[in-house]
């Protein structure tokens, strides 16, 4: 208890010097955000319902789970994914096809492409000439989702759903450097759908109504709030094919790992090793190599090697894949789930596509 002290003192004490910058920065965006709600600058509209998903949060509130829930919702349509494409090794409008990687359009564009077969899939910095691009090619296109662009202000959504982590909740947290958010609380006040990621399965209705008047200071007072939990499915082999074993080796490359952590721990997994990697890790040789050598070291039988759907798409990859299928590897699906509402949720969206 005396060392948890010790660190959130720590981590105080260290916040305090970067708050000028903060509010410089906060300044910075607040006064972009007024240009733009002033209509100083432009937002552009198109003859296509287009559905934000993002974040207050720099990284890991599970926005990749949450679009793929919307293409669910929305599979009667024929619906394009916006993304930005982050650390991709390319620039400019790139639209995902056969010959598309993590590499060249981003590991999470990546998995929807290979995810959703019919789903049109596109990276693009700029989200206006990238949905203009899409319109261009696919004129059949119905919705648009933009992936990650809660800050985009350039492109005006007619839905912005705006997450938060349960475990880092945005009303709780300050702007950069001082904490994570990418601009002031009062930006939640653009968020038509507000959802709540990555809650415990048996969240309280108590705890959930005391979230939901926190969040209610920052946003207008009828936007909806949702809680959504995360549901892991049966993991997945893309390695040397032997049965599944609750010994691993985990491999991450994801922000925030400790929900998978905490998962894996209550479901009776034991947890030999973690590699873990920063969110959106490009993989190397060498990373193999440490992992390779870990399991000749252990020569354990029935040890396997567990990643994250998204790590899956880069690990996968031709240049690895003979490395790979030398050991036992798998990926572990997740899916969304709400703990209430999910029926109005739903219908809100499938209104808005129509």
């Amino acid at each position: 208890m005396l060392i948890l002290l010790l660190k959130v003192c720590c981590m105080n004490f260290l916040k305090y010097p970067l708050l000028p910058f903060s509010l410089l920065y906060s300044g910075i965006t607040c006064t972009r955000n007024w240009l733009y709600d002033a209509q100083v600058l432009e937002s552009s509209s198109f003859r296509v319902p287009v559905i934000c998903i993002g974040n207050l949060t720099v990284g890991g509130t599970g926005k990749t789970p949450h679009v793929e829930y919307l293409v669910q919702v929305l599979a009667k349509k024929q619906v394009a994914i916006l993304s930005r494409g982050y650390k991709r090794q390319t620039t400019g409008f790139v639209l995902a096809d056969e010959t598309a990687t993590a590499a060249t359009i981003g590991d999470e564009p990546f998995q929807y492409y290979l995810k959703f077969f019919g789903v049109t899939v596109a990276v693009c910095e700029d989200r206006v000439k990238g949905i203009n691009k899409l319109l261009q090619i696919k004129p059949h296109l119905e919705v648009v989702l933009l992936d990650d662009a809660y800050q985009h202000r350039p492109v005006k959504a007619g839905l912005n759903i705006l997450i938060t982590d349960y475990y880092r909740l945005f009303y709780q947290d300050y702007v950069l450097p001082a904490g994570r958010l990418r601009e002031n609380r009062f930006g939640a006040k653009r968020a038509d759908v507000i959802l709540v990621s990555k809650c415990p399965e048996g969240l309280p209705e108590k705890d959930q109504t005391e979230i939901t008047n926190q969040i209610k200071k920052y946003c207008k007072p009828d936007t909806p709030v949702y809680f959504t939990t995360y549901r892991y499915l049966k993991p997945v082999a893309f390695g040397k094919e032997i049965g599944f074993t609750k010994q691993i080796v985990l491999i991450t490359g994801i922000a925030q790992p400790g929900p998978l952590l905490q998962y894996l721990k209550e479901n009776g997994f034991e947890v030999v090793k973690h590699f873990s990697f920063p969110d959106h890790h490009r993989y190397k040789p060498e990373d193999l190599t440490e992992i390779i050598n870990f399991a000749a070291l252990k020569a354990r039988d029935g040890l396997c090697f567990l990643t994250t759907q998204k790590d899956w798409t880069k690990l996968n990859s031709l240049e690895f894949r003979n490395q790979v299928k030398e050991l036992p590897f798998f990926y572990l699906p997740i899916k969304v789930a709400f703990l209430a509402g999910q029926e109005a949720f739903n219908a809100l969206i499938t209104k808005e596509a129509n």
